[in-house]
């Protein structure tokens, strides 16, 4: 069944432009990525019943992202490779909203900047209030973050440049906190110290030191948790409002909107995504089956600093790490 299983996924995710599905070639296993548990029920629902498959499924997970509150600007965080001979240092800090959205948007590209495209790149930074000179001598992109080379005359370079870019992708993919995709981050190459022997400043040497040094920097610049939020529209007869305006409340939600019409009140809310697993059959039980609902996504809000240790210690902990992250000391090391 696993052929046609496989297939079946890839006609819905074609048919369904919000669900993306994803296979561990090591396990097999096939991850579904969607709008919500209720979407994903749905899909679910369909493979088994039109495909006549059975799926084992476990349970869902919320995809989190890691940000920057602050930057580490005038403390360049540095990061030694492996034999001592290479430093690199780093600085970050966050981007603009309205670059990380542009940057999302597909607006400046993705990947490596090749130097013969980096002046009309950092020219269209410019149009967003960013230094043009600066943005000239980016490397590259990686989703809604950037690498900017911000050295002067640093012998070698140039022949590591590959490597940097290799470490930076490494941590957009997996951030310091909780090994979670890390969103609107600018990294600067401020300065470096290299071996001037091209043999011991190879891979083995460059990108450990670079990638601790981007994770120190993001450490000492002050890293929080983002969170998937979703906007709840509810509709339901006055006389069940009360139980469905507490069932949002309860799940850290907060009601922007009720306009009525009729007998029928629509509440609108934002939820954090981690909050509504099993809001689907609670909305049914509260209000006897008489809701009618559907959600939009709403992109990523900073997780508040009490929820902080918990959830950062359940996603690390599901992944097999130590429930409380490093600080900036381990990279120094």
């Amino acid at each position: 069944d696993l052929p046609k299983f496989i297939d079946a996924l890839r006609s819905l995710a074609k048919a369904d432009a919000s669900l993306q599905v994803t296979t561990n070639q090591e396990t097999g296993e096939a991850l579904l990525a969607g709008m919500g548990e209720l979407h994903l029920e749905i899909t679910v629902y369909r493979i088994e019943e039109e495909q006549n498959i059975k799926v084992q499924v476990s349970p869902p997970i919320v995809v989190y992202r890691e940000g920057l509150e602050s930057n580490n600007s005038g403390r360049a965080f540095e990061g030694k490779s492996p034999n001592r001979h290479n430093r690199f240092f780093i600085e970050v800090e966050p981007l603009s909203n309205e670059v990380t959205e542009a940057l999302r948007d597909g607006h400046f590209g993705d990947g490596t900047v090749r130097d013969k495209d980096s002046k009309a790149t950092g020219d269209k930074f410019a149009e967003f209030g960013m230094s043009k000179d600066l943005m000239r001598k980016i490397y590259a992109i990686h989703g809604t973050n950037v690498l900017v080379n911000d050295t002067k005359g640093i012998q070698g370079l140039h022949e590591t440049r590959e490597l940097i870019i290799e470490a930076f992708n490494e941590v957009c993919k997996k951030g310091p906190v909780a090994e979670e995709p890390v969103t609107g981050m600018m990294v600067r190459v401020v300065d470096a110290k290299l071996h001037e022997d091209a043999i011991h400043r190879g891979p083995a040497q460059t990108i450990p030191a670079v990638r601790n040094a981007i994770k120190g920097a993001m450490i000492r610049g002050r890293t929080v948790i983002m969170e998937p939020m979703q906007k709840a529209f509810v509709s339901v007869p006055n006389d069940w409002l009360g139980q469905v305006t507490r069932e949002v409340t309860n799940r850290r939600g907060i009601i922007e909107d009720m306009p009525s019409e009729g007998e029928v009140t629509t509440v609108v809310g934002v939820l954090p995504i981690a909050e509504t697993f099993g809001f689907s059959n609670d909305i049914r039980a509260a209000s006897q089956g008489r809701a009618v609902w559907n959600t939009e996504n709403l992109g990523f809000e900073k997780l508040p600093e009490h929820l902080f240790d918990k959830v950062v210690g359940e996603i690390r902990t599901r992944k097999g790490l130590k429930p409380e992250p490093y600080g900036e000391a381990y990279y120094a090391e």
